[in-house]
């Protein structure tokens, strides 16, 4: 997975923004933001477009609100 790809946590169906690689996982933040957490690259699948696009407009929106 490209690093800014969005994806989905099969482990539990969360979706997630790859941030990168360490020590053999994948790490991936929720969109708009919060703590990221680790995941097998295993577990990792694309999202869905649909997924994708609610993603960017949280991410969006969460710009909008910032000062």
């Amino acid at each position: 997975m490209n690093t800014g790809a969005y994806v989905i946590d099969v482990r539990d169906g969360r979706v997630g923004q790859v941030m990168g690689r360490e020590g053999g996982y994948v790490q991936l933040r929720p969109p708009g933001g919060g703590r990221e957490w680790d995941c097998p690259p295993e577990a990792v699948e694309p999202a869905p477009v649909a997924e994708e696009l609610r993603a960017r407009v949280r991410l969006v929106n969460r710009e909008g609100r910032l000062p």
